[in-house]
């Protein structure tokens, strides 16, 4: 096949994973050569596991590194690999909207990086493409290599940041060192949006997590201990033994047992989020075809990606309701091809911090004045309360019978009682969604908030609206109410201002993007009733969709 040759990993991953596998062993052979341990499965399963994924994953590594090819071309990143099974995969160049570099320990100390290809898109076209590992001037060549050619192939701005300071040629270095090509990164022009800051830590500790920590460090450290020989058991009781338990009595021993399980669990994830988030920065880092969002962390692992701020259309703050009352907030870019749905997605753009940091860092991501995200929202109808109330009472009542039913059945003829201890909070519930709801035009952003157990609040670029989905149940239809969505190509592809006024809702799509609704609605013969959709009418293709023919439609 023509083009560029195709190239192997960087061969020191082979070295690397026969040290791991040699470490892997060590727990093994240092439980029966040193602690005298008897060689037996019940005790010695622990680190005999440890050594068979060591030796195993090193085993696959090597394997991995003799099958594996990739280059790069002028139109795609191409992988092949595979022992039994070949698979040859690509990712158009144009089509990668992140490039992300990371390293464990054993990588850092090689000077290894694993590179991710992303376009956040399904199918082999755009899934992610990693090379595992090349060395560190490889990874950054072609971190500046891809992004280049991505911001090559973008038919142009959508209203991003970079959108007004994007040169079409390119230049030279500041410092004299010549010419430096389109799209190249550079660094020392990045200007720091954020940095970690350690109180941000509370908000990442206090959680029901802590406590699964605890179950963990717990289970680990007695089933290690087991493995070397060592009773954990008589550890136990001899710390124990200091407290006089049943002068405590039952009551103060639950207590304190589940206290001291939650000081542990919240010390095991402060410590945790010290080592993820260590030197934690976002920077915006220009080149000469715009700019990158860079956000790099880590102190075992380190992680540095790159996201093109091309494909920026805007920042969606959520936050958790069990931590509302302490200003918590989650904060992620809404931006096209990068996948949402992962335990560390690449729209996240700072750690779980306060929600005033959070605001001000989107003002900054977003380059907008005044922020989107301090704007003040207008409140929704007064029906739209009466809506999840009327939900929540169907739900307690439907609730009540079902434990009534089966409450007959098992003989427990009190237990649909607990519906109606449950009543009170379910309405609260319901008025807490209600009071989230809100929704106001900022500058060119569309602001929408709601959400229960998250109130997730999103700043939308208007020119990235591609769409209007409008919304009306039988129920909403009674209410005067309606949901109107904005469909985009970026983030959840959806957001949605929902149990508006009806008669708002064309004057809302007209102030965030003049033009694409108002010509599918129909003036009224007189003033009095509302305008309605054309007869027959469901959808039009690319712009609005109406779930319903014969929709009465306020203008």
């Amino acid at each position: 096949m023509s083009g560029p040759p195709w190239r192997r990993l960087d061969s020191r991953v082979v070295w690397v994973d026969a040290v791991r596998s040699l470490l892997s062993l060590a727990p093994a052979g240092l439980a029966v050569t040193v602690f005298r341990v008897e060689p037996r499965l019940s005790t010695l399963w622990p680190v005999l596991a440890v050594a068979v994924i060591g030796v195993t994953g090193a085993a696959r590594d090597l394997l991995r590194w003799l099958k594996t090819r990739y280059r790069v071309t002028d139109e795609r990143v191409e992988l092949r690999t595979g022992l039994l099974l070949r698979t040859h995969r690509s990712v158009r160049r144009e089509r990668i909207r992140s490039v992300e570099a990371t390293a464990l320990l054993r990588h850092r100390l090689a000077g290894l990086r694993v590179v991710t290809v992303g376009a956040g898109l399904s199918g082999t076209d755009g899934e992610a493409l990693r090379l595992d590992a090349v060395t560190v001037a490889t990874a950054e060549r072609l971190r500046r290599e891809l992004l280049r050619g991505a911001a090559a192939g973008h038919p142009g701005p959508v209203g991003g940041p970079s959108a007004t300071r994007r040169p079409t040629s390119g230049g030279s270095d500041p410092a004299g060192g010549g010419p430096i090509a389109p799209g190249a990164l550079l660094p020392e022009r990045a200007v720091v949006l954020a940095r970690i800051r350690w109180s941000w830590i509370v908000h990442n500790v206090v959680n029901w997590w802590a406590f699964v920590m605890a179950a963990g460090l717990f289970w680990g450290t007695y089933w290690t201990a087991q493995s070397f020989g060592l009773d954990a058991v008589d550890a136990v009781d001899a710390v124990a033994g200091l407290v006089d338990w049943r002068s405590l009595g039952t009551g103060r021993t639950v207590v304190l047992g589940v206290a001291a399980a939650g000081v542990l669990g919240v010390l095991g994830m402060a410590v945790a989020f010290v080592a993820e988030y260590w030197n934690f920065r976002l920077l915006r880092v220009p080149t000469l075809g715009g700019s990158v969002l860079r956000t790099t962390h880590g102190l075992f692992k380190t992680r540095e990606v790159d996201r093109d701020d091309d494909r920026l259309r805007g920042v969606e703050i959520a936050e958790p309701v069990l931590w509302r009352w302490m200003g918590t907030a989650d904060t992620n870019v809404i931006t096209t091809g990068l996948a949402v749905w992962s335990m560390t997605p690449a729209t996240t753009i700072l750690p779980r911090g306060p929600l005033r940091v959070a605001r001000t860092v989107a003002a900054a991501v977003l380059e907008a004045d005044p922020n989107p995200l301090t704007a003040p929202l207008r409140r929704h109808p007064r029906a739209a309360l009466r809506r999840r109330a009327g939900w929540a009472v169907l739900t307690v009542a439907l609730a009540t019978g079902g434990l009534a039913v089966l409450g007959e059945s098992l003989g427990a003829t009190r237990i649909w009682l607990i519906g109606v201890v449950l009543a009170p909070l379910v309405l609260v519930a319901a008025v807490v969604a209600y009071r989230a709801l809100g929704h106001t035009v900022s500058g060119d952003h569309l602001v929408v908030r709601s959400g229960l157990v998250s109130r997730a609040t999103a700043a939308l670029r208007g020119r990235a609206v591609i769409g209007w989905r409008v919304r009306q149940s039988v129920w909403q239809r009674r209410l005067g109410l309606a949901t109107l969505t904005a469909t985009t190509a970026a983030g959840h592809g959806r957001y949605a201002a929902i149990d508006v006024a009806a008669a708002d809702v064309t004057a809302l799509a007209e102030q965030v993007l003049p033009g694409l609704l108002a010509p599918f609605t129909v003036a009224p013969a007189d003033p009095g009733p509302p305008l309605v959709l054309p007869a027959g009418v469901d959808s039009v293709p690319g712009t609005v969709r109406a779930q319903a023919t014969r929709r009465r439609w306020p203008g």
